[in-house]
């Protein structure tokens, strides 16, 4: 009894924390900031176990049915806390973080309840040196576990959904195997039978159905047809399609639409790369769309493209899907391409390479993990993998709508030394959009030529560089790793922008 009472303390640790990790996780996906959602929740959730190991000294009779039934409340709840969530975000939208807090404030009390119950029905058993050693070994050796699985496994194999779900079912099997167990000291064992089985049956109705349930939610959420959607270690993928417009989504954020990206491209690839005619090696960073790459193999003299993208899920999609594939013209398939997935930051501390032209193209900042890409050592790191007359180019959001945050990441490559060429383009599904050209030297706005670009032409190509009144240079804080100032600018500046 005692060893079957400790293995369920190991099974409850890991279940409350995978419901803390789920909701972190999913309000980061839903929200934003993965620091301020992590931060939020774990605090929430630690207050609310502390309230609920309070509130367990209130309990005096029938420790055994009633710690069966915290099992069950805390299963249905947790177990039900994902798509539940999710669904609040698609169909009411404003109150998903009221919703988000009281449901990880029920589950911390419920999980608060459980283990100063446990102990107590253990206390016949052990010493209390003893019992306090144990339990409490097991309870962190469930919490490892789970912490390894979530991100390695849980998450990317079977979705959060089915995560949540296939905890809750865990939850309910520990309040069976008590009810087992305690089967001779349960004077409402009957009842307790019928409440567990029949939360057994909804966990395991909402698990064979957890994929309608996802993709009723995700098709509120997006106006377009979902022809892809995909849960990655690092990120969600969703792709779209109506009619011929094909958009790609990440974290519920878009990232393109076909009707427009060329402009985006284009703009990102050619006044840099259209300034160097010798170079020959090229640097991707972020992009694994391919989109990039395309415009880049539009130039004979390049013979080798290096693609580093840390989701090895979103180079396989835009190699395979042929829609996908179709829209970047087979540019991770040519032998001129060398795909690495890996973190760009830990991929330069390593590489010896030198390039002619590196691309930056990462998502924008909105949090920490992002935000360290736009770091002034990221940048030391990346002008020592440049040639000496090599330049780069970064995406650095809209100086328009987002203009501190623009001119912060200028501030940023020229606090390394980098002489910065700053430019806009107008891409309708964005806006106006910001990029910076840097290098050691001055930039010369070069000729384009027109048979490589369905937007941009050498007459045009000079205007992206002037900046009119409500974009022009404005003070910003130098972007560095212990300060993260571009995360707070972009945060505070888009924030005001979706009100």
């Amino acid at each position: 009894m005692r060893h079957a009472l400790l293995f369920s303390v190991f099974v409850i640790a890991s279940c409350g924390l995978a419901y803390e990790l789920i909701a972190g996780a999913l309000s980061s996906y839903l929200l934003g900031d993965s620091v301020t959602q992590f931060s939020t929740v774990i605090g929430t959730y630690l207050f609310a176990m502390g309230a609920g190991s309070w509130l367990s000294k209130y309990i005096t009779r029938d420790l055994i049915g009633r710690f069966i039934q915290i099992e069950l409340m805390v299963g249905l709840l947790g177990g039900f806390s994902a798509i539940g969530l999710f669904l609040v975000f698609v169909w009411l939208g404003g109150p998903f973080k009221l919703v988000l807090y009281l449901a990880v404030f029920g589950v911390g009390v419920l999980v608060g309840l459980e283990i100063p119950l446990v102990m107590r029905i253990l206390k016949r058993e052990l010493a209390f040196k003893d019992l306090v050693s144990q339990v409490l070994t097991f309870d962190y050796l469930g919490a490892l576990a789970v912490s390894i699985l979530f991100p390695l496994v849980l998450a990317p194999q079977i979705g959060m959904v089915r995560t949540g779900l296939l905890f809750g079912l865990l939850n309910v099997a520990v309040a069976l195997w008590a009810l087992h167990l305690f089967r001779d000291q349960l004077p409402s064992r009957r009842w307790l039978a019928v409440q567990s089985w029949s939360v057994f049956a909804v966990l395991v109705g909402g698990f064979a159905g957890a994929g309608q349930l996802t993709s009723m939610a995700e098709t509120h959420l997006y106006a377009d047809d979902i022809i892809h959607a995909e849960t990655t270690p690092y990120q969600r993928l969703v792709v779209t399609r109506w009619r011929d417009d094909l958009r790609l989504f990440i974290n519920n954020n878009l990232q393109f639409s076909s009707h427009d990206e060329y402009r985006y491209h284009e703009a990102l690839v050619h006044p840099g790369l259209a300034s160097l005619p010798g170079a020959k090696r090229v640097l991707v960073l972020g992009g694994g769309d391919g989109l990039a790459v395309r415009e880049i193999l539009k130039y004979p003299n390049v013979e080798a493209v290096t693609l580093v993208d840390l989701d090895p899920a979103m180079t396989h999609l835009f190699s395979t899907a042929p829609a996908l594939v179709a829209l970047n013209q087979g540019a991770l398939s040519s032998p001129k391409v060398t795909v690495v997935n890996a973190d760009a930051l830990q991929w330069l501390e390593e590489s010896r390479e030198y390039f002619d032209f590196v691309v930056v193209d990462f998502p924008d900042p909105s949090n920490f993990a992002l935000g360290k890409l736009y770091t002034s050592a990221f940048y030391r790191l990346l002008e020592k993998r440049l040639s000496a007359n090599g330049r780069i180019v970064v995406q650095s959001t809209s100086p328009l709508h987002a203009r501190q945050s623009f001119w912060c990441v200028v501030a940023t490559l020229e606090s390394v030394g980098f002489r910065t060429a700053p430019y806009h383009a107008l891409v309708p599904s964005f806006g106006e959009w910001g990029y910076i050209i840097a290098g050691r030297q001055e930039f010369a706005i070069p000729t384009v030529d027109r048979k490589k670009t369905r937007f941009l032409t050498s007459e045009i190509l000079p205007g992206l560089f002037e900046f009119p009144a409500d974009m022009a240079r404005v003070p910003a804080e130098v972007n560095q790793l212990n300060n993260q100032a571009l995360v707070r600018y972009f945060e505070a500046e888009w924030r005001k922008v979706i009100r």
